[in-house]
Protein backbone atom coordinates (compact mmCIF):
# COMPACT_ATOMS: atom_id res chain seq x y z
CA UNK A 1 0.00 0.00 0.00
CA UNK A 2 3.03 2.26 1.12
CA UNK A 3 4.00 1.79 -2.67
CA UNK A 4 1.37 2.25 -4.22
CA UNK A 5 0.82 5.74 -2.65
CA UNK A 6 4.62 6.42 -3.58
CA UNK A 7 3.18 5.36 -7.53
CA UNK A 8 0.79 8.42 -7.16
CA UNK A 9 2.41 10.64 -5.50
CA UNK A 10 5.23 10.70 -8.46
CA UNK A 11 2.37 11.56 -10.89
CA UNK A 12 2.51 14.51 -9.71
CA UNK A 13 6.16 15.88 -10.91
CA UNK A 14 5.45 13.63 -13.53
CA UNK A 15 2.62 16.42 -14.19
CA UNK A 16 4.56 19.31 -13.50
CA UNK A 17 7.38 18.62 -16.19
CA UNK A 18 4.63 17.64 -18.74
CA UNK A 19 3.57 21.50 -17.84
CA UNK A 20 7.18 22.89 -18.41
CA UNK A 21 7.91 20.68 -21.11
CA UNK A 22 10.46 18.93 -19.51
CA UNK A 23 11.33 15.62 -21.16
CA UNK A 24 11.97 14.28 -17.65
CA UNK A 25 8.71 13.24 -17.29
CA UNK A 26 9.21 10.22 -18.66
CA UNK A 27 11.41 8.90 -15.59
CA UNK A 28 8.64 9.65 -13.01
CA UNK A 29 6.46 7.90 -15.70
CA UNK A 30 8.17 5.05 -15.72
CA UNK A 31 9.08 4.81 -12.03
CA UNK A 32 5.22 5.34 -10.99
CA UNK A 33 4.18 2.40 -13.21
CA UNK A 34 7.23 0.43 -11.75
CA UNK A 35 6.10 1.12 -8.20
CA UNK A 36 2.72 0.66 -8.80
CA UNK A 37 3.63 -2.84 -10.46
CA UNK A 38 5.29 -4.00 -7.19
CA UNK A 39 2.73 -2.72 -4.96
CA UNK A 40 -0.28 -3.72 -6.51
CA UNK A 41 1.35 -7.68 -6.67
CA UNK A 42 2.06 -7.17 -3.32
CA UNK A 43 -1.75 -6.21 -2.27
CA UNK A 44 -2.93 -9.20 -4.41
CA UNK A 45 -0.50 -11.58 -2.62
CA UNK A 46 -0.60 -10.55 0.77
CA UNK A 47 -1.81 -13.34 3.38
CA UNK A 48 -5.06 -12.74 5.04
CA UNK A 49 -4.34 -13.01 8.32
CA UNK A 50 -2.12 -9.63 8.34
CA UNK A 51 -5.43 -8.22 8.21
CA UNK A 52 -6.33 -8.89 12.02
CA UNK A 53 -3.11 -6.61 12.30
CA UNK A 54 0.24 -7.12 12.60
CA UNK A 55 2.66 -9.25 15.24
CA UNK A 56 5.60 -7.60 17.17
CA UNK A 57 7.85 -9.71 14.91
CA UNK A 58 6.01 -8.76 11.57
CA UNK A 59 6.08 -5.01 12.47
CA UNK A 60 9.64 -5.00 13.71
CA UNK A 61 10.32 -6.72 9.93
CA UNK A 62 8.12 -4.70 7.71
CA UNK A 63 9.01 -1.36 9.02
CA UNK A 64 12.29 -1.05 8.02
CA UNK A 65 11.65 -3.00 4.66
CA UNK A 66 8.49 -0.56 3.52
CA UNK A 67 11.09 2.41 3.99
CA UNK A 68 13.74 1.12 2.11
CA UNK A 69 11.81 -0.08 -0.37
CA UNK A 70 10.22 2.92 -0.66
CA UNK A 71 13.76 4.71 -0.70
CA UNK A 72 15.12 2.23 -3.19
CA UNK A 73 11.84 3.30 -6.14
CA UNK A 74 11.55 6.93 -5.11
CA UNK A 75 15.73 6.90 -6.40
CA UNK A 76 14.94 5.72 -9.80
CA UNK A 77 13.10 9.15 -11.21
CA UNK A 78 16.88 10.63 -9.76
CA UNK A 79 18.74 8.17 -11.41
CA UNK A 80 16.56 8.59 -14.56
CA UNK A 81 16.79 12.59 -15.10
CA UNK A 82 18.68 14.14 -16.52
CA UNK A 83 20.26 17.08 -14.41
CA UNK A 84 23.05 17.19 -11.98
CA UNK A 85 24.80 14.52 -10.22
CA UNK A 86 22.07 11.93 -9.60
CA UNK A 87 21.70 11.39 -13.23
CA UNK A 88 22.90 8.09 -14.36
CA UNK A 89 24.68 7.86 -10.34
CA UNK A 90 23.35 5.06 -8.48
CA UNK A 91 24.87 6.22 -5.49
CA UNK A 92 24.17 9.62 -6.06
CA UNK A 93 20.19 8.66 -6.56
CA UNK A 94 20.12 6.29 -3.70
CA UNK A 95 21.77 8.94 -1.05
CA UNK A 96 19.52 12.13 -2.50
CA UNK A 97 16.38 9.83 -2.30
CA UNK A 98 16.90 8.40 1.36
CA UNK A 99 17.79 12.04 2.57
CA UNK A 100 14.33 12.91 1.05
CA UNK A 101 12.32 10.12 2.69
CA UNK A 102 14.20 10.49 6.09
CA UNK A 103 13.46 14.18 6.11
CA UNK A 104 17.53 14.27 6.41
CA UNK A 105 17.69 17.31 4.01
CA UNK A 106 21.75 16.37 2.65
CA UNK A 107 21.85 16.77 -0.65
CA UNK A 108 23.96 16.06 -3.67
CA UNK A 109 22.62 18.59 -6.21
CA UNK A 110 24.07 22.03 -6.87
CA UNK A 111 22.82 24.25 -9.43
CA UNK A 112 18.98 24.16 -8.57
CA UNK A 113 17.89 27.04 -9.26
CA UNK A 114 18.68 25.64 -12.86
CA UNK A 115 16.60 22.15 -11.81
CA UNK A 116 13.70 20.50 -13.55
CA UNK A 117 10.92 21.62 -11.61
CA UNK A 118 9.84 17.97 -11.36
CA UNK A 119 12.62 17.13 -9.54
CA UNK A 120 12.25 20.11 -7.23
CA UNK A 121 8.99 19.36 -5.97
CA UNK A 122 9.90 15.22 -6.22
CA UNK A 123 12.38 16.15 -3.59
CA UNK A 124 9.86 18.29 -1.45
CA UNK A 125 7.09 15.31 -1.75
CA UNK A 126 9.55 13.01 -0.46
CA UNK A 127 10.54 14.82 2.78
CA UNK A 128 6.27 15.54 3.27
CA UNK A 129 5.58 11.85 3.04
CA UNK A 130 8.90 10.90 5.23
CA UNK A 131 7.49 13.66 7.43
CA UNK A 132 3.88 11.94 7.62
CA UNK A 133 5.65 8.57 7.68
CA UNK A 134 7.80 8.74 10.73
CA UNK A 135 4.90 10.53 12.54
CA UNK A 136 2.94 7.21 11.91
CA UNK A 137 5.55 5.14 12.95
CA UNK A 138 6.60 6.90 16.30
CA UNK A 139 2.99 7.00 17.11
CA UNK A 140 1.43 3.26 16.17
CA UNK A 141 4.94 1.08 16.45
CA UNK A 142 7.68 2.20 18.31
CA UNK A 143 6.05 2.77 21.66
CA UNK A 144 4.75 -0.65 20.45
CA UNK A 145 7.71 -2.18 20.00
CA UNK A 146 9.11 -0.90 23.14
CA UNK A 147 12.30 1.00 21.53
CA UNK A 148 14.35 3.71 23.17
CA UNK A 149 11.59 4.26 26.24
CA UNK A 150 9.03 4.82 23.47
CA UNK A 151 6.55 3.04 25.49
CA UNK A 152 6.38 5.89 27.78
CA UNK A 153 4.08 7.33 24.75
CA UNK A 154 2.15 3.96 24.06
CA UNK A 155 -1.39 5.13 23.70
CA UNK A 156 -4.47 3.02 22.59
CA UNK A 157 -3.05 2.82 18.76
CA UNK A 158 -0.05 1.09 19.97
CA UNK A 159 -0.47 -1.33 23.25
CA UNK A 160 1.93 -4.09 23.75
CA UNK A 161 0.19 -7.15 22.55
CA UNK A 162 1.04 -9.78 20.24
CA UNK A 163 -1.55 -7.78 18.22
CA UNK A 164 0.10 -4.31 17.59
CA UNK A 165 -1.69 -1.16 15.69
CA UNK A 166 -5.78 -2.07 15.71
CA UNK A 167 -6.41 1.76 15.17
CA UNK A 168 -3.42 2.97 13.45
CA UNK A 169 -6.03 3.97 10.51
CA UNK A 170 -8.18 6.22 12.82
CA UNK A 171 -5.49 7.82 14.36
CA UNK A 172 -3.12 8.83 11.19
CA UNK A 173 -6.18 10.24 9.49
CA UNK A 174 -6.57 12.52 12.20
CA UNK A 175 -2.71 13.38 12.23
CA UNK A 176 -2.87 14.27 8.10
CA UNK A 177 -5.45 15.95 8.27
CA UNK A 178 -3.85 18.54 11.01
CA UNK A 179 -0.55 17.75 8.96
CA UNK A 180 -1.64 18.79 5.30
CA UNK A 181 -3.76 21.77 7.17
CA UNK A 182 0.28 22.91 8.86
CA UNK A 183 1.30 22.60 4.96
CA UNK A 184 -1.58 24.12 2.99
CA UNK A 185 -0.94 27.51 5.92
CA UNK A 186 2.64 27.35 5.50
CA UNK A 187 2.61 27.62 1.87
CA UNK A 188 -0.26 30.48 2.23
CA UNK A 189 2.03 32.45 4.47
CA UNK A 190 5.36 32.01 2.36
CA UNK A 191 3.57 33.10 -0.95
CA UNK A 192 2.13 36.26 0.99
CA UNK A 193 5.33 37.11 2.13
CA UNK A 194 6.73 36.94 -1.23
CA UNK A 195 7.80 33.70 -2.59
CA UNK A 196 6.72 32.21 -5.74
CA UNK A 197 3.85 30.27 -5.73
CA UNK A 198 6.26 27.18 -6.83
CA UNK A 199 8.57 28.10 -3.81
CA UNK A 200 6.21 28.53 -1.10
CA UNK A 201 4.69 25.21 -1.96
CA UNK A 202 7.86 23.19 -1.81
CA UNK A 203 9.17 25.13 1.09
CA UNK A 204 6.01 24.89 3.04
CA UNK A 205 6.29 20.93 2.51
CA UNK A 206 9.31 20.52 3.51
CA UNK A 207 9.09 23.05 6.30
CA UNK A 208 6.37 21.22 8.12
CA UNK A 209 8.15 18.10 7.76
CA UNK A 210 11.79 19.49 9.25
CA UNK A 211 13.21 18.20 5.80
CA UNK A 212 15.47 21.06 4.69
CA UNK A 213 15.07 20.55 1.14
CA UNK A 214 14.91 24.00 -0.82
CA UNK A 215 14.77 25.21 -4.40
CA UNK A 216 17.95 27.64 -3.73
CA UNK A 217 21.40 26.66 -3.29
CA UNK A 218 21.29 29.34 -0.80
CA UNK A 219 18.59 28.05 1.13
CA UNK A 220 16.73 30.70 3.46
CA UNK A 221 19.13 32.94 2.54
CA UNK A 222 17.95 33.60 -0.44
CA UNK A 223 14.71 35.04 1.31
CA UNK A 224 14.79 37.95 3.90
CA UNK A 225 12.53 40.11 3.42
CA UNK A 226 9.11 40.52 4.76
CA UNK A 227 9.60 38.55 7.70
CA UNK A 228 10.11 34.96 5.82
CA UNK A 229 12.90 33.56 7.93
CA UNK A 230 10.95 34.39 11.05
CA UNK A 231 7.87 32.18 9.62
CA UNK A 232 10.51 29.25 8.53
CA UNK A 233 11.53 29.41 11.47
CA UNK A 234 7.80 29.08 13.19
CA UNK A 235 7.20 26.42 11.06
CA UNK A 236 9.96 24.35 11.48
CA UNK A 237 9.39 24.45 15.29
CA UNK A 238 5.55 23.46 14.66
CA UNK A 239 7.06 20.62 12.71
CA UNK A 240 9.45 19.55 15.58
CA UNK A 241 6.33 18.93 18.39
CA UNK A 242 4.36 16.03 19.05
CA UNK A 243 1.48 15.89 16.53
CA UNK A 244 -0.87 14.58 18.54
CA UNK A 245 -0.73 17.49 20.53
CA UNK A 246 -2.41 19.03 17.81
CA UNK A 247 -5.42 16.71 17.93
CA UNK A 248 -5.91 17.50 21.14
CA UNK A 249 -5.75 21.12 20.75
CA UNK A 250 -8.01 21.17 17.78
CA UNK A 251 -10.51 18.46 19.97
CA UNK A 252 -10.91 21.08 22.83
CA UNK A 253 -7.99 20.67 24.86
CA UNK A 254 -6.64 24.33 25.18
CA UNK A 255 -3.71 23.16 27.98
CA UNK A 256 -2.76 20.36 25.07
CA UNK A 257 0.90 22.02 24.63
CA UNK A 258 1.16 22.65 28.04
CA UNK A 259 3.82 19.44 27.61
CA UNK A 260 6.31 18.53 29.41
CA UNK A 261 8.43 17.67 26.52
CA UNK A 262 6.92 21.07 24.51
CA UNK A 263 8.04 23.03 27.34
CA UNK A 264 11.59 21.58 27.66
CA UNK A 265 12.09 22.32 24.26
CA UNK A 266 11.50 25.55 23.91
CA UNK A 267 13.10 26.77 27.39
CA UNK A 268 16.21 24.90 25.75
CA UNK A 269 15.67 26.73 22.54
CA UNK A 270 15.02 29.65 24.51
CA UNK A 271 18.39 29.85 26.19
CA UNK A 272 20.60 28.57 23.22
CA UNK A 273 19.30 31.77 21.22
CA UNK A 274 19.58 34.09 23.51
CA UNK A 275 23.50 33.23 24.28
CA UNK A 276 24.15 32.82 20.73
CA UNK A 277 22.27 36.08 19.08
CA UNK A 278 23.52 38.06 22.18
CA UNK A 279 26.97 36.81 21.57
CA UNK A 280 26.52 37.50 17.57
CA UNK A 281 25.46 41.02 18.26
CA UNK A 282 27.84 42.01 20.72
CA UNK A 283 31.00 40.76 19.08
CA UNK A 284 29.93 43.25 16.40
CA UNK A 285 28.90 40.52 13.55
CA UNK A 286 25.44 41.27 13.00
CA UNK A 287 23.49 44.37 14.16
CA UNK A 288 20.42 43.23 17.35
CA UNK A 289 17.84 42.27 14.54
CA UNK A 290 19.64 39.99 12.30
CA UNK A 291 22.04 38.59 15.26
CA UNK A 292 18.75 36.90 16.85
CA UNK A 293 17.05 35.92 13.31
CA UNK A 294 19.99 34.30 12.09
CA UNK A 295 20.57 32.72 15.87
CA UNK A 296 16.96 31.73 16.24
CA UNK A 297 16.72 30.50 12.23
CA UNK A 298 19.81 28.62 12.26
CA UNK A 299 19.45 26.74 16.01
CA UNK A 300 15.89 25.97 15.47
CA UNK A 301 16.69 24.48 12.03
CA UNK A 302 19.77 22.04 13.37
CA UNK A 303 17.71 21.07 16.80
CA UNK A 304 14.74 20.24 14.84
CA UNK A 305 16.84 18.52 12.02
CA UNK A 306 15.74 20.57 9.61
CA UNK A 307 18.87 21.51 8.21
CA UNK A 308 18.08 24.78 6.49
CA UNK A 309 20.46 27.20 6.25
CA UNK A 310 20.18 31.45 6.42
CA UNK A 311 24.22 32.40 6.33
CA UNK A 312 27.37 29.32 6.68
CA UNK A 313 27.69 29.56 10.63
CA UNK A 314 30.72 27.85 10.42
CA UNK A 315 32.02 31.31 9.75
CA UNK A 316 31.24 32.66 13.04
CA UNK A 317 34.03 30.88 14.73
CA UNK A 318 35.26 28.12 16.35
CA UNK A 319 32.89 28.22 19.32
CA UNK A 320 29.89 28.42 17.28
CA UNK A 321 31.08 25.59 15.24
CA UNK A 322 31.07 23.27 18.55
CA UNK A 323 27.61 24.64 19.15
CA UNK A 324 25.89 23.71 16.54
CA UNK A 325 28.08 20.14 16.50
CA UNK A 326 26.18 19.54 19.77
CA UNK A 327 23.05 20.71 19.18
CA UNK A 328 23.18 18.16 15.99
CA UNK A 329 22.30 15.61 18.26
CA UNK A 330 19.93 16.94 20.37
CA UNK A 331 16.47 16.65 18.21
CA UNK A 332 12.80 17.82 18.53
CA UNK A 333 9.96 16.15 20.48
CA UNK A 334 9.39 12.15 19.83
CA UNK A 335 5.96 11.80 17.86
CA UNK A 336 6.92 15.05 15.84
CA UNK A 337 8.51 14.74 11.71
CA UNK A 338 12.15 15.87 14.02
CA UNK A 339 14.87 13.22 14.40
CA UNK A 340 17.69 13.03 16.72
CA UNK A 341 18.33 11.84 20.09
CA UNK A 342 14.81 13.90 21.16
CA UNK A 343 14.26 15.96 24.00
CA UNK A 344 12.70 13.10 26.47
CA UNK A 345 15.85 11.07 26.23
CA UNK A 346 17.95 13.57 27.50
CA UNK A 347 14.93 14.51 30.33
CA UNK A 348 15.02 11.24 30.88
CA UNK A 349 19.02 11.04 31.77
CA UNK A 350 18.56 13.81 34.08
CA UNK A 351 15.64 12.48 36.04
CA UNK A 352 18.06 9.28 36.41
CA UNK A 353 21.12 11.37 37.25
CA UNK A 354 19.40 13.11 39.79
CA UNK A 355 17.89 10.39 41.55
CA UNK A 356 21.77 8.69 41.61
CA UNK A 357 23.31 12.19 43.00
CA UNK A 358 20.35 12.25 45.83
CA UNK A 359 21.46 8.23 46.72
CA UNK A 360 24.74 8.92 46.80
CA UNK A 361 24.34 12.30 49.30
CA UNK A 362 21.10 10.15 51.12
CA UNK A 363 22.10 6.12 51.19
CA UNK A 364 18.88 5.23 52.56
CA UNK A 365 16.75 7.58 50.91
CA UNK A 366 14.08 6.71 48.34
CA UNK A 367 13.57 8.76 45.24
CA UNK A 368 10.94 7.40 43.20
CA UNK A 369 11.96 8.38 39.60
CA UNK A 370 9.37 9.84 37.72
CA UNK A 371 8.46 11.93 34.18
CA UNK A 372 5.34 14.22 33.25
CA UNK A 373 3.56 12.13 36.64
CA UNK A 374 4.48 9.03 35.35
CA UNK A 375 6.83 6.73 37.30
CA UNK A 376 9.79 5.50 35.31
CA UNK A 377 9.84 2.25 35.37
CA UNK A 378 13.26 -0.15 35.07
CA UNK A 379 12.41 -0.74 30.81
CA UNK A 380 11.72 2.31 30.30
CA UNK A 381 15.14 3.61 31.91
CA UNK A 382 17.02 0.67 30.52
CA UNK A 383 15.77 1.16 26.74
CA UNK A 384 16.91 4.76 27.08
CA UNK A 385 20.05 3.84 28.18
CA UNK A 386 20.60 1.17 25.51
CA UNK A 387 19.44 3.55 22.98
CA UNK A 388 22.39 6.01 23.74
CA UNK A 389 24.73 3.54 24.30
CA UNK A 390 23.95 1.92 20.65
CA UNK A 391 23.56 5.59 19.08
CA UNK A 392 27.33 6.67 20.19
CA UNK A 393 28.44 2.92 19.16
CA UNK A 394 27.00 3.64 15.74
CA UNK A 395 28.23 6.77 15.77
CA UNK A 396 31.86 5.98 16.31
CA UNK A 397 31.68 3.56 13.82
CA UNK A 398 30.32 4.91 11.05
CA UNK A 399 33.24 8.41 12.28
CA UNK A 400 35.74 5.59 11.81
CA UNK A 401 34.70 4.21 8.57
CA UNK A 402 34.22 7.64 6.57
CA UNK A 403 37.76 8.31 7.76
CA UNK A 404 38.56 4.88 6.44
CA UNK A 405 37.91 6.69 3.06
CA UNK A 406 40.21 9.54 2.92
CA UNK A 407 38.01 11.69 4.84
CA UNK A 408 39.32 14.32 7.08
CA UNK A 409 38.00 14.15 10.79
CA UNK A 410 35.91 17.11 10.85
CA UNK A 411 33.77 15.94 7.76
CA UNK A 412 33.88 12.05 8.87
CA UNK A 413 32.85 13.34 12.36
CA UNK A 414 30.00 15.95 11.76
CA UNK A 415 28.98 13.62 8.90
CA UNK A 416 28.29 10.39 10.59
CA UNK A 417 26.55 12.97 13.08
CA UNK A 418 24.27 14.61 10.60
CA UNK A 419 22.91 11.32 9.57
CA UNK A 420 22.02 9.54 12.14
CA UNK A 421 20.68 12.57 13.60
CA UNK A 422 18.86 13.32 10.26
CA UNK A 423 19.99 16.82 10.30
CA UNK A 424 21.26 17.59 6.85
CA UNK A 425 24.19 19.63 6.45
CA UNK A 426 27.28 18.89 8.57
CA UNK A 427 30.04 20.98 9.29
CA UNK A 428 33.68 22.36 7.74
CA UNK A 429 34.46 23.33 3.73
CA UNK A 430 33.36 20.37 1.75
CA UNK A 431 29.81 19.17 3.48
CA UNK A 432 28.85 22.10 5.62
CA UNK A 433 25.86 24.68 5.49
CA UNK A 434 27.56 26.35 2.08
CA UNK A 435 28.03 23.17 0.56
CA UNK A 436 26.83 19.61 -0.31
CA UNK A 437 28.08 15.84 -0.57
CA UNK A 438 28.28 15.27 -4.23
CA UNK A 439 32.30 15.29 -3.78
CA UNK A 440 32.09 12.47 -1.44
CA UNK A 441 33.47 9.35 -2.35
CA UNK A 442 30.71 6.80 -3.61
CA UNK A 443 31.29 4.53 -0.62
CA UNK A 444 30.61 7.38 1.79
CA UNK A 445 27.34 7.98 0.14
CA UNK A 446 26.15 4.54 0.32
CA UNK A 447 27.44 4.75 4.32
CA UNK A 448 25.61 7.72 4.94
CA UNK A 449 22.15 6.46 3.64
CA UNK A 450 22.82 3.36 6.12
CA UNK A 451 22.96 5.39 8.83
CA UNK A 452 20.22 7.93 7.97
CA UNK A 453 18.00 5.25 7.34
CA UNK A 454 19.24 3.84 11.15
CA UNK A 455 18.54 7.02 12.41
CA UNK A 456 15.35 7.24 10.99
CA UNK A 457 14.03 4.61 12.44
CA UNK A 458 15.66 4.35 15.90
CA UNK A 459 18.51 1.74 15.36
CA UNK A 460 16.73 -0.95 17.11
CA UNK A 461 14.25 -1.37 14.42
CA UNK A 462 16.92 -2.18 12.17
CA UNK A 463 19.66 -3.79 13.40
CA UNK A 464 17.67 -6.32 15.26
CA UNK A 465 16.90 -8.10 12.03
CA UNK A 466 20.53 -9.10 12.17
CA UNK A 467 20.31 -10.69 15.50
CA UNK A 468 20.20 -14.74 14.68
CA UNK A 469 17.59 -15.71 17.64
CA UNK A 470 15.03 -13.14 15.65
CA UNK A 471 14.62 -15.61 12.48
CA UNK A 472 14.58 -18.53 14.74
Amino acid sequence: MVLLATSGMMLLPMLVDLYYGNRDWCAYAFSATLSAAIGSTLVRNRRKSLRAGLTLRQAFMLTPLSWFSVAAVSATPFFLADYGSVSGNLANAFFESVSGITTTGATVISGLEGAPPGMLLWRALLQWMGGIGIIATAIAILPALGIGGMQLFRTESSDRSEKAMPRVRQITLVICSVYLGLTVFAALVYWLAGMKPFDAVAHALTSVATGGYSTSDGSFGTWEANGIQWFATAFMLAGSIPFVLYVRFVAGDRRAFWDRQVRSLLMFLALVILLLGSWLALSGQYALEPAFRHAAFNVVSVVSTTGYATVDYTLWGNAAVAVFFGLTFIGGCTGSTSGGIKIFRFEVMAVMLKAHFLRLIYPNGVFPRTYGNRRLDDDVVGSVVAFLTVFFLCYFVLTVLLMALGLDFLTSASGAATALANVGPGLGEIIGPAGNFSSLPDGAKWLLSIGMMLGRLELFTVLILFVPRFWR
